[in-house]
């Protein structure tokens, strides 16, 4: 498969600083491409794939990465994609394909061609929100070409059940993101909707909003991001395609109620030991449905975070530790 070896300017070793890469993704319309980060050791067989939430992208997990790629010594290869139509990666042409089944499939051929430059002998996977769901379709599919099992699930604050308060709140915003003469002012912005992530230093929202960012200029009439700085350019814009909003808007009950049943049937059929992470106040995994998940199918281990809605945002020490520990102990 192609790929582009584009290397992302870094200030330091692939421990503390990731690489740019991309993935071609096949679909109706051509095929698109899919960037995704990666760190610590291109060779190792222990992979280590991080999936964002909705609106989110692959830099979220910086954190996180630099945590494991610590404790493992650097025998890691971390991976977090930015998901279609976030981030760096294309946008597509046919908006009504931001749809899970297409990020299950471009996940997989990330892991084909993580595959084809280095075996994988162990795959481990931790999703947020929207992440999690992709975890959720792939490991719980039998059948499909992984190179090795989903050894470990961390589902972070999603499960197949999703209330509809927390459709309506997303609903609300996303897509309708603005312009930005500043990051600082961005930042602000993005704060006023996300105060359920919970307490941050303003360093750590700073560092959280800085990749969600993208120069207005820079944007290719396709949509596609140009690999530039963001640094010194005004106005900014958000990373990602406003129509990734028509999913949650099309979200009727009755696609709600048939949606949910297949994600239980999905997730009943995880082998993976799971670990279940729950902000106490999220509005969209329920405690009920989390106690659920920790009573079928892979009967998942859940860990909650005081005072943290959706969705914690592993930045915090006592966050991450609970998901380098689980991974890596």
């Amino acid at each position: 498969m192609q790929r582009d070896h584009y290397q992302h300017t870094t200030q330091g070793n692939r421990m503390t600083e990731p690489t740019l890469r991309f993935v071609a993704c096949p679909d109706a319309d051509g095929g698109h491409r899919m960037a995704y980060w990666q760190w610590g050791d291109a060779d190792a067989a222990h992979v280590v794939l991080c999936v964002h939430g909705l609106t989110r992208q692959g830099r979220d997990f910086d954190v996180l990465a630099r945590a494991l790629v610590e404790r493992a010594k650097g025998r890691l290869r971390v991976v977090c994609p930015d998901i279609v139509g976030r981030g760096h990666s294309d946008w597509l042409r046919n908006p009504q394909l931001y749809q899970v089944h297409t990020y299950a499939a471009d996940v997989l051929a990330l892991v084909a061609q993580l595959q084809a430059e280095h075996a994988i002998g162990t795959l481990d996977y931790v999703g947020t929100s929207m992440g999690g769901l992709i975890g959720m379709a792939i490991a719980g599919s039998a059948q499909l070409p992984l190179p090795a099992p989903i050894r470990s699930l961390v589902l972070n604050d999603v499960g197949p059940a999703i209330s509809q308060t927390a459709v309506e709140r997303i609903g609300a915003y996303v897509g309708k993101g603005g312009r930005y003469a500043s990051l600082e002012e961005a930042a602000d912005a993005m704060w006023a909707l996300s105060t359920s992530f919970g307490a941050h230093t303003t360093e750590q929202w700073r560092e959280l909003s800085r990749h969600m960012l993208v120069p207005a200029a820079q944007r290719s009439d396709d949509g596609s991001a140009k690999q530039a700085s963001s640094r010194g350019g005004a106005p900014f814009m958000l990373h990602y395609d406003p129509a990734i909003a028509l999913a949650i808007r099309g979200l009727t009950p009755e696609i709600a109620v048939q949606a949910e049943a297949a994600m239980w049937g999905l997730y009943d059929g995880i082998a993976a030991r799971t670990l279940l992470l729950r902000g106490a106040v999220s509005d969209l995994l329920t405690r009920e449905t989390a106690q659920a998940m920790a009573e079928r199918g892979p009967r998942a281990r859940v860990v909650e975070f005081e005072d943290v809605g959706h969705a914690p945002t592993l930045v915090s020490p006592a966050q991450n530790r609970v998901v380098v520990d689980f991974l890596l102990n």
